[in-house]
Formats: C-alpha cells, structure tokens, sequence
C-alpha cells in the first residue's frame, strides 16, 4: 500500500497505525525536510514535480508491487490518481479529482449539471453587486475548517467581509486576495456526510446531524451526532441524491466528505471533498461502524472483507469553540467534564500561552468532547453538559505598535 501525504500532515500516523493493525505493508510518499513515523519506510518526493514524483514511485514499484495508493489530504489527490493510472490501480476521473479538490469547481459543476446549488460569482474590483442576493456567504477558495466564511446581510457587510478575508488570505500567504467566493446563503438544517465509494457504488457511513444552527455571521462548527434525527425517507433520499452526484463527477474509489443543506425537503449539496473528514471526528465513524474510520479506507482499497465489530447506538462529538479570545492562562473543569455520564472522553489540545483565536480568524480548537449512549438525545445532552463544566481562563492579547 502507497501512501501519499503532504509535509506534516495529522492524518499519516492514523493511517500508518491502521496498516500495523491490519498487517498491511504501508509505504509513505512524502514531501518536505520532516521526520515520518514509519520506521523508515518513507520515500520522499518532490511537491512541485510530479513527474519526478511519479518515477520515483515507479522505481519502488518495480522493487515492491504497488496494489493500492491513498491520498491523504486534498493537496495529494491528484498525485494519487496519476500514480493510480501510471500503474493501472482503480482510481477517480482527472475532473473528479478537480471537483472534488476545488471549491469553484464544484460550484461551477453543479451549476453546468443541473444540480442545485447556490448562485456564486468571484470577487474582484469588479464585483457585480446588482447580482448578489441578500444574504449572502463570501468565504474563501483556500481555507477550510470554515475559517473566514462569513454572512452578509447588506453591500456594506459584504465589503467588509471581503477585506477582512483578504487580510487573513495575506496574513496566511495564501493565494491572491482576489480569490474569494460570493455565494447565495442557503437556509436550513445542515448535515455532514461521509461515504465510501467502491466500484462507483457509495455506501455511506454516517450522516452528521448539526444541532446547532449556523446561521452566521461566522460558521464555526461545534456539535456533530448521529445517528441523525431525520426520516428514513430523507436519508433515503440524501443516499440516492449523492450516488447521482458521485456518477456524474466521475468519482468511483475512495472516500468522501460531504457538506449538505436541507430547505424545503430540497438537498443543496455545499461542498463535497475526496478525503476523509477531518480533525478528530473521525473517531465517531468507528463508534458507529466499530472498525477505525483510516481502516475503513484501506480495506476498501485493498477490497478486503471488513471485520464484524460492536457498534455503538448513537454518538456525537463536539469540538469546544473559542467563545473569547486570549492568552490561554489554564483550563478549569476538566475531570468533571469527563465524569458526565455517557461522555467518553474530553481532550484538551490547547496548552498555557497559547493564543486562542475566535472564528473567522481562528481555526483550531482547543479540544475535543466525545460521548456515546443509547439515543442522539442523550448524545447531544451529555456534551452540551459535559461542555458547561468547563472554563478556559485567559489573559489579553497585547499586541505591539512597532
């Protein structure tokens, strides 16, 4: 098994651990000066040659038979499908990846295929705001984690987002400033899916409910749980309605993440993306499934039967949101946090001194709350009071003139 990761990505160790569990020779393909864990089974290539990359790739090929290639992140999905079709793996179309990797894309994609999605247009100097309706979203074509998305609900509010973006798109060197999306703001409840695709066939894993309304002005996401407290009917007709989606784009192996909204018995697909989910979340795949989510991935991509584990009947997880902005002092609350009933566990990642920065701008959270239980209901109840138990102390930021 080739594994494709870009310089430090998170997602590497969950997949070299899930390869030592199931006994699958792994081989990481990296770029970038950082040390791998895996035991020296690295292979470095070069991030702005891929056709370096390719023959450095085929090199270990001919030494070590190549049966599956998996991207990690989206900078390395189309690697991934250049190696798959150097070596005549099962891989996705080249617009597939394109769609899936690109926010515009998509966009631009549904609009050419009849699949609803809201009206957008780039900004530039030239904006044309005789075709913006009210609210609206400007974010971002390189961020994620919806960092800098923001609703506007007037011309003023609209200008003022799209510099406050292009400030933060300068502040994180990231792309021209004038690459930020305008789109419609689609009302409604929203929900996160994440799906396996096989042979073009997808089988979902779990939908996400959102109980929280994001609604904006920001879009910080906090409570994810599942199983959702929808109709059958829905989810039924979220499944049929994506596979359209997938057949059409081309995408065929591998998993995906997808950001939906439903308005009027209507799904509006958001964003859909040819990886897994990110950030920790992960975790509630294998409470659903009882088999780790990077497992998962490997299985299919080896085609190899899924071992028959305990799922657990409902969970959720809620990743803690930055409510006021400092110089994190301490964390208070956190063993009685722990001790609410059906809460799992409570991971604070944030450590003293470190600077805790608020949505739009920020884009890390301070920790994570995971709980399982026998109903979504109490699910959602055991975070929200596991989360109350918790206070973050912070000192002000003072920030130097010079």
């Amino acid at each position: 098994m080739l594994l494709i990761a870009p310089d430090r990505s998170y997602r590497t160790g969950s997949y070299i651990k899930a390869a030592n569990r199931l006994g699958i020779p792994l081989r990481v393909a990296s770029w970038g000066t950082a040390d791998l864990p895996s035991s020296g089974l690295d292979l470095r290539i070069d991030s702005a040659c891929d056709t370096e990359s390719l023959k450095i790739i085929s090199e270990l090929n001919d030494r070590s038979l190549i049966k599956a290639v998996i991207p990690t992140d989206d900078v390395t999905v189309d690697l991934a499908r250049k190696v798959g079709e150097m070596l005549m793996l099962p891989i996705n179309s080249e617009m597939a990846v394109q769609v899936s990797t690109n926010k515009l894309a998509f966009r631009e994609f549904c609009r050419d295929h009849d699949f609803r999605t809201p009206n957008f247009q780039l900004s530039s100097a030239d904006l044309n705001y005789e075709r913006v309706a009210f609210p609206c979203v400007a974010k971002p074509l390189t961020l994620s984690g919806s960092r800098g998305v923001i609703r506007c609900d007037n011309r003023g509010e609209l200008q003022a987002a799209i510099d406050r973006i292009g400030n933060l798109l300068q502040e994180e060197q990231k792309g021209p400033v004038g690459k930020i999306l305008v789109e419609d703001f689609i009302a409604g409840d929203e929900y996160s899916v994440d799906a396996i695709v096989s042979n073009s066939v997808l089988e979902i894993l779990a939908i996400f409910e959102k109980p929280d309304p994001l609604y904006g002005p920001f879009f910080e996401e906090t409570i994810y749980v599942t199983p959702p407290r929808i109709s059958t009917k829905l989810v039924e007709q979220i499944e049929n309605e994506l596979q359209t989606v997938c057949d059409a784009i081309g995408l065929s192996e591998g998993p995906i993440h997808v950001e939906l909204r439903v308005q009027n018995h209507e799904i509006w697909f958001l964003e859909l993306a040819s990886r897994t989910i990110g950030g920790r979340c992960g975790r509630i795949i294998e409470y659903q499934s009882g088999v780790p989510l990077e497992e998962l991935v490997l299985i299919n991509a080896l085609r190899l039967p899924r071992p028959q584990k305990n799922k657990l009947s409902a969970s959720g997880v809620m990743m803690i949101p930055v409510t006021q902005e400092g110089v994190l002092r301490r964390v208070e609350g956190i063993n009685k946090a722990r001790a609410v009933e059906g809460v799992v566990d409570v991971e604070i990642d944030c450590r003293e001194g470190e600077i805790l920065r608020a949505w739009p701008e920020g884009g890390s959270y301070p920790g994570f709350i995971f709980a399982a239980a026998e109903s979504t209901d109490t699910v959602e109840y055991a975070l929200r009071a596991s989360y109350e138990c918790l206070k973050f102390v912070t000192a002000p930021i003072f920030r130097s003139k010079c």
